[in-house]
């Protein structure tokens, strides 16, 4: 989604070419795979993360353009809304000490940015849902001044045909509708990006779909949006209903969401790729010049320009990618599961726990996926969503007894999963040391049963209790959240509540 458009209409010529450039970009990935054309193994990983910018007082700042301006850095980009950033760091090499090298590269460019925010009485805070965005900051007059944008959410306000619905029954229940898809800026994430052969692929992309539940129990940080407290990760129900293409009737009708889990386990990359072409229709039917026929046909390496632009408007939460690298094909799986934040150190600890578990679980002899039913990772990934870190998942049993039984989403991340990661980050090559810290903050989560979301919700709740009104308990927690998360100490040892004020004198 990162090429320039022009904003503007499409006809009904637009639609039929672009979906027969589909087919037939299609039809060369197929060929790609079968003569073997993609990059060999490199191990490598690479991440993005998305911002909120908030004023000292922690309302949202509407200052993108200035911001990006000021940092003059082609690592940081917009994103949908005027609030929004995104980070992009460099591919790493999985081994060695890579998570601490991440993570000073995070310090470091978080750290510029931030100073160059306060340029414009802006700061940087990596949440997941910014709890003091209002109704009024989500309008489609804040979306971020560039094409594609705009284009988007005209594409999608025209398939979907009326307002949209949302509706999210938590702790407390938000029902709302939105003329734009600009609420979806509201979810702020972590991408994790793994490159893999195509004859790993599908074995990854299933681990990563298995432990996408485990990922957002113990990640969540998102349990805020427009003053209600909702499902601890309150992103995907947003996500989903702010990109939904679908009126009720073809809800009905069991018609795919854009955002969804997905329903079934794969053999392969390509699956993903055919169903994105029978299930969902062109949002941005924007043709390239590429023959990819007559270039792979000369030996060359086709862009698949329309295949890529199409995969991107299909929100998965585990997507593939396809990609072009000096000259050379690759495949990546984009894990896009996991919230913004609390700090870079929860950040690279979320990713050490994903990378490792995923190795691990993509090489068992007797793979997760094929002992649990695909709808119980999905009916996982909805509770983990709603409960956060107090969730109970379905898990495979041990032993021979097969099936599946329940078990506190801790326990398995305690007892099965970390163990698990361990080996994972054993098999990259990384460096124990690395391992060790990074896995322990996971492990200290779970030993609390604490994580960003629940210190979002309790600290509110103190700010309550205290007698601040609703609006001001949540703009003293993210005020105090933001505080924190700069210091950079993992949420789990943030002290819960507000600060007490300094007596006067």
């Amino acid at each position: 989604m990162g090429e320039k458009v022009v904003a503007g209409g499409f006809d009904l010529s637009d639609r039929q070419r672009y979906r027969d450039k589909l087919r037939q970009c299609l039809s060369v990935l197929e060929r790609l795979l079968a003569q073997q054309r993609f990059d060999r193994p490199k191990n490598l990983m690479g991440l993005e993360i998305e911002l909120n910018l908030a004023g000292a007082d922690g309302l949202p700042k509407m200052l993108n353009g200035e911001v990006l301006e000021r940092i003059a850095s082609r690592d940081f980009q917009t994103e949908l809304a005027m609030f929004n950033l995104e980070v992009n760091i460099a591919p790493h090499r999985l081994g060695g000490r890579v998570f601490d090298r991440l993570a000073e590269e995070l310090r470091t460019s978080l750290a510029y940015a931030h100073r160059k925010a306060g340029e414009v009485d802006a700061g940087i805070v990596m949440i997941g849902i910014l709890p003091t965005l209002d109704r009024d900051d989500l309008v489609s007059s804040n979306l971020s001044d560039v094409d594609r944008y705009a284009l988007l959410n005209d594409q999608i306000v025209a398939a979907r045909g009326e307002d949209f619905t949302l509706d999210i029954d938590g702790v407390e229940h938000l029902s709302c509708t939105s003329k734009s898809i600009v609420p979806e800026a509201a979810c702020t994430s972590v991408q994790l990006h793994l490159q893999v052969t195509p004859g790993r692929f599908a074995d990854v992309w299933n681990a990563a779909q298995a432990v996408a539940a485990a990922q957002i129990a113990i990640g969540a940080n998102s349990p805020f949006l427009f003053g209600h407290e909702l499902w601890r990760e309150s992103r995907p129900p947003l996500f989903q209903q702010a990109t939904d293409t679908r009126p009720p009737e073809l809800q009905a009708q069991g018609v795919r969401p854009r955002t969804w889990f997905g329903e079934r386990w794969i053999s392969s990359a390509y699956e993903l790729f055919e169903e994105n072409l029978r299930y969902f229709p062109a949002l941005l039917p924007i043709c390239d010049d590429e023959d990819p026929a007559q270039v792979l046909a000369a030996g060359g390496t086709p862009k698949l320009a329309e295949l890529v632009l199409h995969n991107g408007t299909v929100y998965r939460w585990n997507r593939p990618v396809y990609d072009v690298a000096d000259g050379v094909p690759h495949l990546r799986v984009e894990n896009r599961v996991l919230p913004a934040g609390p700090t870079v150190t929860d950040v690279v600890a979320n990713a050490a726990f994903y990378y490792g578990v995923v190795r691990a679980l993509a090489e068992e002899s007797r793979p997760v996926w094929t002992r649990m039913p695909f709808e119980t990772a999905a009916e996982n990934f909805d509770a983990a969503c709603r409960y956060g870190i107090d969730a109970q998942l379905r898990w495979p049993r041990r032993g021979r007894l097969g099936g599946v039984a329940e078990i506190d989403a801790v326990s398995l991340v305690r007892d099965e999963l970390l163990p698990l990661a361990e080996a994972g980050l054993d098999a990259w090559g990384v460096e124990p040391a690395d391992r060790d810290l990074y896995l322990g903050v996971i492990e200290e989560r779970c030993r609390l049963r604490t994580n960003g979301a629940s210190w979002q919700v309790a600290t509110f709740r103190a700010a309550l209790e205290a007698g601040l009104p609703r609006d001001a308990a949540l703009a003293a927690t993210t005020r105090r959240y933001a505080e924190l998360s700069r210091r950079g100490e993992p949420a789990h040892t943030w002290p819960v509540g507000l600060p007490e004020p300094v007596p006067a004198g």
